[in-house]
C-alpha cells in the first residue's frame, strides 16, 4: 500500500476564476499564492493548507438543489464562528443548514453555504478533537 503523509491541496471547480478568486480571498479570507496566466488555476492558502480553484469546462453540480453532502469545510476559531456567519449574511450569502454536532467525527458548530458556482462550503469550529 502507498503510505501518504497528508494532503497537498484540494481542487474546487469554478466557472469564472476572477469571480471565484474574489469570493475566496475577499469573503473567505484565503491568501493568494499564485494565478499563473493561462493555467486555468488559482492557488490559495488557508493556514497551512492549500486550495486550487480550477476552471471547469463542464457544468458544476456536485449536489442536487440545496443538499450539502458534497462540500469543502474550512475551520474558524470558536470565538469567530458567529461573526463569520454574520459576515456572510452581510455579503448576501445565505446559510443552507446549520448544526451543533455533539457526536461523530467532526463535532461542534458548523454551517453550510454556496460559493458563486453552487459548490457547498462549510465553516466549522472543529479543532481536530473527537468526542
Amino acid at each position: 500500500m502507498i503510505e501518504t503523509k497528508g494532503v497537498v491541496h484540494f481542487s474546487i471547480p469554478v466557472s469564472d476564476l476572477v469571480r471565484s478568486r474574489e469570493f475566496y480571498t475577499q469573503v473567505l479570507g484565503l491568501q493568494l499564492v499564485a494565478a499563473p496566466p493561462g493555467s486555468g488555476m488559482v492557488f490559495l492558502r488557508t493556514g497551512s493548507d492549500y486550495v486550487v480553484l480550477c476552471a471547469s469546462k463542464t457544468p458544476i453540480a456536485p449536489n442536487v438543489a440545496d443538499e450539502t453532502l458534497v462540500h469543502h469545510a474550512f475551520m474558524v476559531d470558536p470565538e469567530h464562528y458567529d461573526e463569520a456567519k454574520a459576515f456572510l449574511g452581510d455579503c448576501g450569502v445565505g446559510i443552507l443548514f446549520e448544526e451543533d454536532r455533539k457526536q461523530g467525527v467532526f463535532v461542534g458548530r458548523q454551517f453550510y453555504f454556496h460559493d458563486p458556482d453552487h459548490n457547498v462550503l462549510e465553516i466549522s469550529e472543529w479543532h481536530g478533537k473527537r468526542v
